[in-house]
């Protein structure tokens, strides 16, 4: 008799739940379009189940983690497993996503394109990261990278009648295309060498003079790359990021890093441990993204396009602890993925509440003056920016911190460095907008003047966790963020 194996579905209990919101969502709309149901009401369903669905996967995540994790999904072929490093990634993505679901109601309304298919997609786009941050087994992380990008090549080209948008998504599905495929091929040749795909196993055989193994580690790496935005990896950024609807953008700027991160600090911690020469190829990528993104970001005339040149800089940023490879490394990672949600999610967040009829406000112009006109919101947008700067009193400043005093630790000085002086180049392009809001002659915005309810609590939970993470990141007993990264770091380092 084949023996019948034992599986825990707690394991796979937020992805199961996802993919049920998703198709809740979907059939929602079957119904409501078949009673007539108008656009207003209809959304209100759809971020309803949507956003109900996301914070029982938040609650889950906090319970997990509290409880130190649970076994794998099959003990006996372990493909996922949820620890406090997996739960903590997965309260995160979740927590982004969720928020990034209330942002999307007014704008896609203000664009027309409030169909419940959006929001099936953002569903199934986070059940994809779930599954990867949660993956032991390279067939898992593919299944996951695949889950995630499909309905992100679609969010992109959501707003099918703006040629802008439609290119966006040719772009990114052209770049992540090929990115999978690197990753794939990458992934057979470490299987070759190695004949096995679970992480621990590969750990045991990986041998690092045997260059068919060593090829396939760099194509792994290559392929993540891709997928964080790191030079020079991250050609199609700037542009799907402009195309991309804001909401999309939003979404996808901080969950995708989110999650990639999270699944390149397993896959190289608990996979590849004994190829030494990684840190190296890791600190080349880290100094060329930090020097080429924030150079890049100075020059540009559109806000989307300066924040996706920001994304590849922090990229860079997150790239120099993760080179170090120690625990207060991985958990100096891990904290500033936190802060960067809330930073730059709230950034969009500004941009979308000033979307009106259809018309965006991305360029630096559509900025001037605003300050008389919606003075909360440009307070807002100098909150974030300084964030993102890595101004003392946010919580970008004690998120590089953390990442200084990581990197200086591990004897990677030259690293410390670069990153303090692009940090100090940063602040010139992140306070243009600052400028442009208080010191340049107002004009009438065509922005709308009232703020979504939703707008507005994303956008107070983002101002309010920048300010307390920067403030005391470690001193509230009910978030101690920074002692959740390192207890996350020590599950990692445990397996």
């Amino acid at each position: 008799m084949i023996p019948v194996p034992t599986l825990h579905i707690v394991a796979i209990l937020p992805v199961l739940l996802l993919a049920v919101g998703a198709f809740a969502v979907l059939l929602a709309e079957l119904f409501l379009s078949s009673r007539g149901t108008g656009k207003s009401g209809a959304g209100s369903v759809f971020v309803g189940v949507s956003g109900a669905t996301l914070l029982v996967v938040v609650v889950i995540a906090a319970q997990g983690f509290i409880s130190a994790g649970a076994p794998a999904f099959n003990p006996d072929h372990p493909m996922l497993h949820l620890d406090r490093f997996s739960y903590f990634a997965i309260g995160l993505v979740a927590g982004a996503a969720l928020l990034s679901c209330l942002l999307a109601n007014g704008y896609l309304q203000e664009l027309r394109i409030h169909h419940g298919e959006f929001y099936a997609l953002l569903l199934l786009s986070t059940a994809g990261m779930v599954l990867l941050v949660s993956a032991v087994d390279f067939l898992s992380v593919f299944l996951g990278i695949e889950l995630m990008s499909i309905p992100l090549y679609v969010l992109a080209g959501f707003d099918r009648g703006k040629p802008r948008s439609n290119e966006s998504a040719l772009k990114y599905f052209i770049a992540g295309s090929f990115a999978t495929a690197l990753l794939l091929y990458g992934m057979a040749l470490v299987y070759g060498a190695t004949g096995a795909t679970h992480f621990a196993a590969i750990a045991a055989r990986l041998d690092p003079d045997d260059s068919m193994a060593m090829a396939g580690v760099a194509l792994i790496l290559v392929g993540f790359a891709f997928k964080v935005s790191s030079v020079p990896f991250h050609q199609w950024t700037p542009d799907v990021y402009e195309g991309a609807p804001t909401a999309v953008t939003a979404f996808m700027s901080v969950t995708v890093k989110v999650a990639a991160f999270v699944a390149l600090l397993r896959i190289l911690a608990q996979a590849f441990g004994s190829a030494e020469a990684l840190g190296t190829v890791l600190a080349l990528l880290a100094a060329l993204s930090m020097l080429i993104g924030n150079l890049m970001a100075i020059i540009q005339d559109n806000v989307k396009r300066m924040l996706a040149w920001s994304a590849i800089a922090q990229a860079g940023y997150l790239l120099v602890p993760l080179s170090t490879g120690t625990p207060e490394g991985q958990a100096a990672v891990l904290f500033y993925l936190a802060v960067y949600v809330f930073g730059n999610l709230g950034a969009f967040a500004v941009m979308i509440a000033l979307t009106h009829r259809g018309q965006e406000a991305d360029r630096f112009e559509d900025f001037d003056g605003l300050a008389k006109f919606r003075p909360g919101l440009a307070a807002a947008m100098v909150l974030f920016m300084v964030s993102l700067a890595g101004i003392p009193g946010t919580a970008g400043f004690m998120g590089k911190l953390q990442i200084f005093f990581a990197a200086i630790r591990a004897d990677q000085l030259p690293l410390a460095i670069l990153m303090a002086l692009t940090s100090v180049v940063s602040v010139y392009y992140y306070l243009r907008l600052p400028i442009a809001m208080y010191m340049r002659p107002a004009r009438e915005h065509p922005h709308r003047k009232e703020l979504d309810f939703l707008e507005f609590t994303v956008l107070a939970t983002c101002a309010i966790f920048v300010l307390v993470l920067g403030l005391l990141p470690n001193t509230l007993d009910w978030l101690p963020v920074i002692d959740w990264t390192h207890q996350s770091a020590a599950a990692l380092a445990s397996k």
